[in-house]
């Protein structure tokens, strides 16, 4: 794998991050409704566009890393979103994806396509057996979202984890490459 890579849907193209989407990548990623169950919310464009010089860094496919794609529609290249692919330090270990999408871009089925093309990468060509997802069990979105693609739920941890000074639950999803169906 390689930090140019691209994938396209029907609608959608995920391809790398670029200096110029800093200020939309803000306008989304520091909205307080998307930042809410997020891991980072930029407090600014210029953190913004230290996210995407750090992400510039990191070839895509890095073991052990986070390697976020801007999630685009196909056929303007707005920037819709971005998911984060975390690859673990090999193909035995669980891969993991997180979407955050644009307030506006939410509800139209992109969240799913951007994850469903990510998990035919992920058990097909780039040979992982299980996918998991961690998620605050108040995102009811993100679990719609997991269960829609065929995730079970293997567990819930009680206030397991102090994030932005408040300690939350973690339930984690998963998904093996036998279990995967397609986009369906």
């Amino acid at each position: 794998m390689d930090s140019h890579s691209r994938f396209d849907t029907a609608r959608l193209r995920l391809d790398p991050l670029l200096p110029g989407d800093a200020a939309a990548l803000f306008a989304y990623r520091g909205d307080d409704a998307v930042a809410r169950y997020q891991g980072w919310k930029p407090a600014s464009v210029a953190d913004a566009e230290a996210f995407i010089a750090g992400q510039g860094a990191v070839p895509f496919g890095t073991p052990d890393a986070w390697c976020q794609l801007a999630v685009r529609e196909l056929a303007s290249g707005a920037l819709l979103g971005d998911l984060g692919v975390h690859f673990p330090a090999t193909t035995d270990d669980a891969i993991e994806f997180g979407v955050s999408l644009r307030p506006t871009a939410q509800g139209n089925g992109y969240a799913r396509e951007a994850m469903a093309a990510m998990l035919g990468q992920a058990f097909g060509a780039w040979g992982y057996r299980r996918c998991v997802g961690s998620v605050d069990p108040r995102n009811e979105a993100s679990i719609a979202l997991l269960r829609s693609l065929g995730f079970r739920q293997e567990a819930h941890h009680v206030e397991s984890y102090l994030f932005r000074g408040e300690w939350v639950d973690d339930v984690i999803y998963a998904m093996l490459a036998r279990e995967w169906t397609g986009p369906g």
